[in-house]
């Protein structure tokens, strides 16, 4: 038999190397943006053209690279972050294994221009498909301007698969934000097609957040702090208010690096229990420091999944880091964290002094009521009259109970439900959902309106830079909805007519349910969620509950539709309570 076994050509090596470390635009500004903080940069800049699927270019003032270096870094394993297997456990880089340039070089073309403080001239290299091109001197800026073009135009198979450009450049602002976050101390920009999309300059962390997030933001978020020694925890967490039903404002990094873990979620989510409406996820952003052998982040090419030495006393300590700064902050009770010592003084001196004397208490033991307090001669006369002759009081003008004209009892509990007896059956019944779906099919029998009412102020909604980015790509179908708004500067949204039956106290949190969904692939799926969140809109400002007789009109409306039992998103809008075993218990 022949052998079978052979080497693979370095380019196809390549190619299969790149496909863990190239996923996508973003894993390129990943991997770029990194190398640039590591060269020692103090100002990134980001320029992406068609969401990086024609161009990628990171520009950089860091210390640059020679003329040997520039040809070696494109080499497969070669890195000037470590030397020995022990490296490994104490990076304190962001990239260390020598594949991210190799593996771009190999399914894109990469020019790259650089140059060295010292150095006279820089150089500039170019490959394309991972094959090598040219190397030439060049004047250029001190630092590294790295160029990618047409990402994965030697592997049309995974350039298909691709997103759409709203979904690429989403993915880029989520990597930029994530390296951005972690350096407060550094400047970036970011443009796409030549529009500028963040301009960030170097400040706190406060700020940083604020700047990329909006500052809707400002005013409810506390900051954590906890330093043990061994391990340093900070950053800031936002009050429940500022809790979504999305993921997408949480983030975790150690050491400057962005990491998940599901672990330390529920930390967070645990210290939230109580505060939280079902299914809403807190806002955080929380920074672990701690000695990089206690960390290890070779753990996928991506380096986002890292493995804690000491992993549940992190657990422990993130839950009650901000269990504790939710209680300083009023918003959960405190187990006197942080106490006054003025109210410990006031404690300490009074408990020397002398003894307190109880309150006396006087009663008059001959008072009586009936003796001094009698009614006249002439009301007893009248009240014995109308007894005798069995006249009727005048009912009370305050109504506490409806006309009976409905055909089946009905009852509300105590708890927001209703009892509804029906064909010999007892339903308890949730009206809210049961309102849901009356509206959702009336409205469906219907067209979106575009009856729109001004307002008499205008409102501002100021939108971050993601936002921003969503807005652009919905603005066209607002005017047909009823809306009328305009960006009046960089970050503020001006709204000045909405739709009619749309209140003014439910516009703000209407645009933030518009904005939380990461994509809107196509006009329909718009529409839908439009749809549905008017449904729900209208749902809350009808059914503030509620008189019996409304209840009455949401069961006849439901028994029109056929008195489903479930709604379209399986959930149940009645249960039928069994009698004979509530009777058992008797």
């Amino acid at each position: 038999m022949s052998d079978i076994i052979k080497l693979l050509p370095d380019h196809v090596a390549n190619q299969i190397a790149a496909g863990e470390v190239v996923q996508r635009p973003a894993s390129i500004v990943k991997e770029l943006m990194e190398n640039a903080i590591d060269a020692g940069a103090t100002k990134v800049e980001l320029i992406v053209r068609d969401a990086g699927k024609n161009l990628i270019q990171v520009v950089d003032n860091g210390s640059g690279m020679s003329e040997t270096d520039a040809r070696l870094a494109f080499e497969r394993h070669a890195t000037s972050k470590i030397s020995t297997t022990e490296d490994i456990f104490r990076i304190s880089t962001k990239g260390f294994r020598g594949e991210a340039l190799a593996s771009i070089a190999a399914v894109a073309q990469v020019e790259l221009k650089t140059k060295t403080k010292d150095a006279k001239t820089g150089t500039n290299i170019y490959i394309e498909g991972g094959g090598f091109q040219f190397q030439e001197p060049i004047q250029t800026a001190e630092g590294s301007n790295f160029s990618v073009k047409n990402l994965f135009y030697n592997v049309p198979a995974r350039r298909k698969f691709l997103k759409n450009n709203n979904v690429e450049f989403r993915h880029i602002i989520d990597e930029f934000q994530r390296v951005a976050l972690a350096h407060e101390n550094l400047d970036f920009e970011l443009f796409h097609n030549d529009d500028i999309v963040f301009r960030l300059r170097k400040s706190s962390l406060l700020q940083r957040i604020v700047e990329i997030f909006g500052r809707k933001l400002h005013s409810i978020l506390i900051p954590i702090k906890e330093d043990l020694g061994w391990i340093k925890l900070h950053g800031f967490v936002a009050k429940p208010e500022g809790a979504k039903k999305v993921r997408g404002e949480q983030f975790f990094f150690v050491n400057g690096r962005f990491f998940r873990s599901a672990y330390f979620n529920k930390a967070v989510q645990e210290a939230f229990e109580g505060l939280l409406l079902p299914g809403y996820i807190p806002t955080f952003f929380l920074f672990l420091e701690l000695d990089p052998e206690k960390v290890d982040v070779n753990i996928h090419p991506q380096k986002t999944e890292v493995k804690f030495e000491d992993e549940n006393l992190i657990f422990a300590l993130v839950r009650s880091t901000i269990k504790k700064s939710l209680g300083i902050y009023n918003v959960a009770p405190s187990l006197d964290f942080d106490r006054d010592a003025s109210i410990d003084a006031f404690v300490h001196q009074t408990s020397k002094s002398s003894s307190f004397r109880a309150p006396e208490i006087t009663v008059d033991r001959d008072y009586n009521p009936f003796l001094e307090e009698r009614a006249s001669a002439g009301d007893r006369t009248a009240l014995t009259e109308m007894y005798q002759q069995n006249i009727p009081a005048e009912p009370s003008k305050i109504n506490l109970f409806e006309d009976e004209d409905f055909d089946e009892d009905l009852m509300r509990l105590p708890n927001g439900y209703w009892l509804f007896n029906k064909g010999g059956k007892t339903l308890m019944l949730d009206l809210g959902r049961m309102q849901r779906l009356v509206i959702s099919e009336r409205n469906a029998k219907k067209k979106l309106s575009n009856e729109k009412h001004t307002l008499l102020f205008s409102l501002e909604y100021h939108m971050n830079e993601t936002e921003k980015n969503k807005f652009r790509s919905i603005k066209k179908f607002l005017p047909e909805l009823g809306f009328e708004m305009v960006i009046a500067n960089d970050n503020v949204l001006r709204i000045d007519a909405v739709p009619e039956g749309l209140k003014e106290t439910q516009v703000m949190k209407f645009m933030e349910n518009l904005f939380d969904i990461l994509e809107y692939k196509t006009e329909e799926e718009f529409l839908n969620f439009y749809q549905n969140q008017w449904n729900k809109i209208q749902c809350k400002s009808r059914f503030d509950f509620l008189y019996k007789i409304d209840a009455e009109q949401v069961i006849r409306d439901f028994t029109a539709l056929g008195f489903p039992e479930y709604l379209p998103d399986g959930k149940r809008c009645f249960i039928e309570i069994p009698l004979d075993e509530l009777k058992n218990k008797f």
